[in-house]
């Protein structure tokens, strides 16, 4: 008998118990609300800015929304889940919505940091061939990078996913903050450390592949950037990166801290691993939006002049 037909009559639902050693769950669920519609908030205006102004409809600021909409998809696939848990203790969640959420998380944990690579490559190419800028980086171009990096996205969670859903289940309880690709394979009557070769197989090449690539584009930048002469145009080299390399540090360090706890052998609590496993989620998406918004300067102008629009005048 096939593995999914296992899984369908054996279990339609799990339950997220991940938070049952929380001692102040609502607190916690509220913080996690409002962090929640923060993204929404942030995403959302740099989508709305970026669009309404043909100005911004640059390789940058493309990848910029791109990135928007990863962080919108990342937040919305987790969050709902657990401010349901803490808040309305509503613990139960269907089978195919656990496979749902699990796929899409890992979608978004995927072009998060594929994006991030094309958009170090877009400050390569500004930095280093700034008179060929727009011939190098075409709509064309744009588009097949673009297609390439989701089609690679897709298909590295298809694993994933596939694996998932012929897995048996005998274990309802998932002692995790939501359904993720480790709990639902711990949930299932097989021994989890060949599957989770896989994933960390998967993981290696999407995390520390991104970052070679964005450390092989900052390495060409400042060969490019030493040979300028005056310090004025270094300055400005530096803050059009800086926003950027915020945004890598937001979202690669904790992924390695991660890795750096499990290779050790450091054994956390389910607490402790739900804090890391929620701030390496959230934490990337509350940051991005807010750095662009805040720390682009067309971006912000756009952002003031929507503000004195809709503020009535005395």
């Amino acid at each position: 008998m096939p593995f999914a037909n296992l899984t369908a009559e054996a279990i339609t639902e799990f339950y997220i118990t991940g938070f049952s050693e929380t001692q102040h769950p609502k607190a916690v669920g509220c913080i996690i609300l409002i962090i929640y519609l923060l993204i929404l908030l942030g995403s959302s205006a740099n989508i709305y800015i970026i669009a309404r102004d043909k100005r911004l409809h640059t390789p940058m600021y493309f990848f910029i929304c791109s990135l928007s909409v990863v962080d919108i998809i990342n937040s919305s696939s987790v969050s709902p889940t657990m401010i349901l848990v803490l808040l309305a203790d509503i613990t139960a969640i269907s089978y195919r919505s656990c496979i749902t959420q699990m796929t899409l998380y890992n979608l978004a944990f995927a072009m998060e940091k594929f994006i991030i690579s094309l958009m170090a490559y877009d400050r390569l190419v500004a930095i280093s061939n700034p008179l060929r800028y727009h011939s190098i980086l075409t709509k064309t171009r744009i588009v097949l990078l673009t297609v390439t990096s989701w089609t690679l996205g897709f298909s590295f969670i298809a694993v994933l996913t596939g694996i998932a859903v012929r897995l048996p289940y005998c274990r309802t309880n998932l002692s995790f903050a939501f359904c993720d690709y480790g709990a639902v394979v711990l949930a299932a009557c097989v021994n989890p450390d060949e599957y989770f070769v896989v994933s960390t197989v998967l993981v290696f090449f999407i995390l520390f592949g991104s970052f070679a690539l964005i450390c092989i584009s900052y390495l060409k930048i400042i060969f490019t950037v030493l040979k300028i002469a005056p310090s004025e145009d270094r300055k400005k080299m530096y803050s059009t990166c800086s926003n950027h390399l915020i945004v890598v540090a937001s979202v690669f360090v904790l992924p390695f801290v991660i890795i750096i706890v499990t290779r050790i052998g450091l054994v956390l609590s389910v607490t402790e691993r739900n804090v890391l496993t929620i701030f390496s989620s959230l934490g990337p998406c509350l940051v991005n939006p807010f750095v662009y918004c805040f720390r682009t300067k067309e971006i912000r102008r756009q952002l003031f002049r929507i503000f004195k629009a809709v503020t009535p005048q005395e």
